[in-house]
Order: structure tokens, then C-alpha cells, then sequence
């Protein structure tokens, strides 16, 4: 079933088109949800906006529209208020036989989307001999978020992970193994992955101040770049573990991805530079061939080019990027590319886009998108970073996380005289604690930085992944009092009755609105909010309306209520990776 502002908006449109004529067809009838009740539950704002081109009053253009609008099956009779604002009330009936179509549904109702779309959706994107640490943590959780989203929509998801596995870096690591740990480059884990990042980090040292070593990394990236059998067994040894060791992670945060990396690309690259240059697009500066950019003016004010080949004939980052996204729009046939990276590299995508419209690898209906995100801040409101000033490792994060969730809820089992076996408290620890990691940074706005907390992520209190899986637990805990089993209620005939009910009954049914929100501004914590609103809602009627106490038929619509409440949560959360709870 539609969302009730869709069908709303489907009525207005007619009721537009009867009283004005098919050159209003389309109007945004500027439909909202109210702020006061006493108002109804939405108000529709477009008679003021159509006063100047209809040459009417504002009060007489709404009368018109009322009295065409046919919402009887949906409200009570439309109200005109001030200077023309038209509010709708619900009707008891409307609401009560949506949410028994709801509750009928494995969907909750929503349909997917008549028009699917092929969406790749690029995310994570950590480096080859580099651990995954806190600033991979945005990119991941987002990334898979929007794509949960997406593909609940009905949309064709591909998640790709462009890690970085190509380029000088793996010239200077393997020079170094070769001089220091000439295993590493014939045997298949001769090194932990922390004592590869510390080679990696000494090799770089050694770059920037030996010359020679420069020179020899240097012919080893051409030796990559060319094909030479024992260098590219030595970086295919290199990328195998470095990706087992990301596949770990995944695994901890139930994350999907399919990894095509830089190297992918590689042999599309002289391709790119010259299909650019056939259309007249490259103009030669200083060696390097460039495109420059309309928009763009560098320190002295001249037009800035963006570099698709250097002077010495390599290659960077920017002619990876066209090439890779050339190809998902030609080859994986996508109608909406997604980057979920972090907002210091918007100018460069913001090029990058530019120079493939000007190409024409962007067609008309093909939509490519950067979605930005801040930095996730220490509580000196600084990068978060270890004591020493190093970048957190995710692993440590997350391990943090899980222990202080342990710790959390082991003290609260003493409080509470409980005593629970150990793979109980094993397994709430990781999931609450791994949620609430996941829930804090979701829930804030993507394009803010935000401050890492682990006390106030943890808090079953407020706007937390705890205080909404309580909630979902609450629902389990009526089941196992009463011996209810939801999925099978009886004949289910609703019944709203005291005010927490409606307020309840209307939350739940905008569910398929703020899913339709997220698809269409990739805003995951417009989902949050959702959600952590559905379970103060829930509270609310749980405390004030008794439901196993109730006489029927008032207690079997009030367990629907109950299990649309906790089917809903699943739902959401699931969508934002986050698992549920039977008991805490």
C-alpha cells in the first residue's frame, strides 16, 4: 500500500485539475504533517502559492479545492483555517484498516518500488597493508545502511569496496619486505597484519629520505604495472591478507561487500585519456595532460585543471575514479552511482562528475552522487585519536565497545539479582555493544562531525541503539507473560480507543514515507529518528493503556499494536544493520 501522503497527493491532483484545469496537473499540493493535533494530521499549504498565478484569494482557492476533494475514505471533512491552510483529520476507520493490511503484510505493508534502479553503491574502500581504523567506520555503516535501504526499496544493489590496491605504495612496501622480511612476499601470512603496517610505515620513511630506495620502489611499481611474475606474486600476497583481515571486520558489523579494487581499472586507463583527448576535452600543461574545469580557479586565478595522466605518463587518482565510474554506468548498466566518502574529497568528485557529463559518460537519466560525511571527533572535540596520537585501529574500537557492554550489563545483572549463562551475556555484550557503535554515528547527520562517546551510546536512556532494543524487548516480554505467540492473533478486528493508541497507529503507518525519504536524500538518521520516536510512542501506550489486562476485542488490537511496534523496530534496525534482542 502507498503512504497516506502519496494517496493524499493523488487526490489533491484531481481535485486540482476539476477545479483549475490540466495546466495544474502535478501541483506539490504542499502536504505536511501538523504540529499541533488540534489542527488534524496534515496540513496542505498550496492555496497561497497558487494565489498570484490564479489571481484569486488565497480562503477561495482552498474552497474550490475542498469542495472537488474527495478523501471521505480517508478523513473527516477538510477544515479551511486562516488565510487559506486546508487540515485533514484521519479517520478512527482509515486508520484502523491500514494497520490490519499492515499487520497481514511481511512487509508492513510497503510495496517495492514500480520503478527499480540499478544502483552501485561505493563504500569502505579501506587500503591494501593498512589496518581498517576509525575513519573507515563512516564510510562502512553509511555505505551499508543506504544500501539496505536501497535494496529494501526494490532497487538492484551492487556494494563495491574501490580499495586502494595499486600504485607507489606497493613499490616501497616491497622493496622494504624484500631487504627486511623476504618471506612476506613468498609466504601466505609470514607477517601479522600490525607488523605489516609497521613495515609499510618504515618503508615510507625510507622513501621520502633515501633516494636510491626511491628509485628501486619506483622500477618496482613498473615492474607491477608490466606484469613481472615474481612482483605480482608478492602484491597478490600482500592483498590477500590485508583483505582476510577486512573480511574480519565485515564480518563483526554483518557488512556485505564485493571488492573491486584499483588495480581493476588499471588497463582502462590510457583508454580513458584517450577518449578525453579524441573529444578535444585534454589540453597539455607542464608535461601532464589536464582538463580544465569551469567553475574552478587556482591561487592566482586562472582556470584548474584536473591532471588525467602525469608528466612522467602515470596515472592518479582522478583517471581511476572516470574509468571506474565509465564502467559502472557502461558495463554494470547503473542508473545511480553512490560515494559514500568523506566530505574533504567533495571538490575532487565534484570535478570528477564535471569531466564525465562534459564526456558524456553520464547520460540524460543517470545519476551520480558523493555523499559526504564529517569526522567522528574524540570528546576534545578533535579527530579521535589514541593517547599517543595515533589513528584508533576499528578492531580496538569495536572490542571496546563489546567490553564496556559486557561490563554494563553484568553490573546490571548484579543490581538485578539475575543470573544469566555466559553465552547470554557473550552474545548481548557484542550485539549492544556493536549497535550501539553503528546506532550513534547513524543517528547523527551524516554531513556533521560528531563526538564519540562510549557513555552516552550506551545509555539506555535517550536516542541510543540500548533504549530502542529495550523497547523491542518490552514486546517480547507481553509475549512470554501472556504465552502470546503474533503471528498467530486470531481474527484481528482494531479498535483505537484512548489517545496513545492514535498517536501510536499514526506513527507506525508513516513507516513507508521515511523509507522513501532515505531512498531518495540518503539521510540514515531521518530512519533513526524514526525509530527512536516509534519507541517513545510505544512507551507511552505501554504504560497507559493496559493490554493484557484488557477486555477483547481491545486486547488483540492492542497486541497488534504491540507486534507492529516490534516488527517495525526489526525492520528499521535491520535495515540500519543492527540486530535484535529477546531478552537484555
Amino acid at each position: 500500500m502507498s503512504s497516506i501522503p502519496e494517496q493524499l497527493r493523488l487526490k489533491f491532483d484531481r481535485a486540482l485539475v476539476d477545479a483549475f484545469g490540466e495546466e495544474l496537473a502535478g501541483t506539490d499540493p504542499l502536504l505536511a504533517s501538523t504540529n499541533n493535533p488540534k489542527f488534524g494530521d496534515y496540513q496542505a499549504n498550496l492555496a497561497m502559492s497558487l494565489a498570484k498565478r490564479l489571481k484569486q484569494k488565497p480562503r477561495d482557492i482552498a474552497q474550490q479545492i475542498v469542495d472537488r476533494l474527495e478523501v471521505s475514505d480517508i478523513c473527516e471533512p477538510p477544515e479551511i483555517a486562516g488565510p487559506g491552510f486546508i487540515n485533514l483529520r484521519l479517520k478512527r476507520e482509515f486508520l484502523e484498516a491500514q494497520l490490519q493490511k499492515m499487520q497481514g503484510s511481511d512487509r508492513l505493508g510497503i510495496d517495492p518500488t514500480e520503478t527499480p534502479q540499478t544502483t552501485v553503491v561505493d563504500f569502505s574502500s579501506p587500503n591494501i597493508a593498512k589496518e581498517m581504523h576509525v575513519g573507515h567506520l563512516r564510510s562502512t555503516i553509511i555505505g551499508d545502511a543506504i544500501a539496505r535501504v536501497l535494496e529494501f526499496h526494490g532497487d538492484n544493489v551492487l556494494r563495491l569496496n574501490h580499495v586502494g590496491d595499486w600504485g607507489t605504495q606497493f613499490g616501497m612496501l616491497i622493496t622494504y619486505l624484500r631487504e627486511a622480511y623476504p618471506d612476506a612476499l613468498t609466504q601466505p601470512d609470514a607477517l601479522d597484519i600490525g607488523d605489516l603496517v609497521a613495515f609499510y610505515k618504515k618503508a615510507k620513511i625510507r622513501f621520502d629520505e633515501d633516494p636510491e630506495f626511491q628509485e628501486t620502489a619506483r622500477n618496482t611499481v613498473v615492474k607491477l604495472q608490466s606484469g613481472d611474475t615474481e612482483t605480482r606474486q608478492a602484491w597478490e600476497l600482500l592483498c590477500d591478507q590485508s583483505r582476510r583481515e577486512f573480511q574480519k571486520i565485515y564480518d563483526r558489523l554483518d557488512v556485505r561487500l564485493q571488492e573491486r579494487g584499483e588495480s581493476f581499472y588499471n588497463e582502462m586507463l590510457p583508454q580513458v585519456v584517450e577518449d578525453l583527448e579524441k573529444q578535444g576535452l585534454v589540453v597539455e600543461d607542464q608535461g601532464a595532460k589536464c582538463v580544465f574545469l569551469e567553475g574552478y580557479k587556482n591561487k592566482e586565478g586562472n582556470p584548474q585543471p584536473l591532471i588525467v595522466q602525469k608528466s612522467d605518463g602515470g596515472y592518479n587518482y582522478a583517471t581511476t575514479d572516470l574509468a571506474a565510474l565509465r564502467y559502472r554506468i557502461r558495463e554494470d548498466g547503473a542508473q545511480r552511482v553512490i560515494y559514500v566518502v568523506d566530505a574533504g574529497q567533495g571538490t575532487h568528485f565534484d570535478q570528477v562528475f564535471q569531466v564525465a557529463k562534459r564526456a558524456g559518460w553520464i547520460p540524460e537519466g543517470v545519476e551520480a552522487t558523493h555523499v559526504p560525511f564529517g569526522l567522528v571527533q574524540g570528546e576534545d572535540g578533535k579527530k579521535l585519536k589514541t593517547r599517543s596520537g595515533e589513528t584508533i585501529r576499528l578492531k580496538d574500537l569495536l572490542d571496546e565497545a563489546v567490553r564496556r557492554a559486557r561490563a554494563d550489563l553484568e553490573k546490571r545483572l548484579q543490581e538485578e539479582g539475575r543470573q544469566e549463562g555466559q553465552e547470554f551475556i557473550e552474545n548481548v555484550a557484542n550485539v549492544v555493544g556493536l549497535s550501539s557503535v553503528k546506532y550513534a554515528d547513524l543517528s547523527q547527520n551524516r554531513t556533521s562531525n560528531y563526538i564519540f562517546s562510549y557513555d552516552k551510546m550506551l545509555s539506555l536512556q535517550g536516542n541510543t541503539a540500548p533504549y530502542l532494543l529495550y523497547a523491542f524487548v518490552r514486546v517480547q516480554g507481553i509475549s512470554r507473560k501472556g504465552d502470546i505467540d503474533f503471528e498467530n492473533l486470531g481474527e484481528v478486528s482494531m479498535s483505537l480507543q484512548e489517545e496513545p493508541e492514535f498517536v501510536l497507529a499514526k506513527h507506525l503507518l508513516s513507516l513507508s514515507e521515511i523509507l522513501d525519504e532515505v531512498a531518495s536524500e540518503l539521510l540514515p538518521n531521518r530512519l533513526c529518528q524514526y525509530l527512536f520516536e516509534l519507541s517513545q510512542k510505544f512507551n507511552q501506550f505501554y504504560d497507559k493503556c493496559p493490554v493484557l489486562q484488557a477486555e477483547e476485542p481491545l486486547r488483540t488490537s492492542r497486541l497488534v499494536l504491540c507486534d507492529l511496534s516490534a516488527r517495525t523496530l526489526k525492520l528499521g534496525l535491520s535495515l540500519l544493520g543492527i540486530e535484535v534482542l529477546e531478552r537484555m
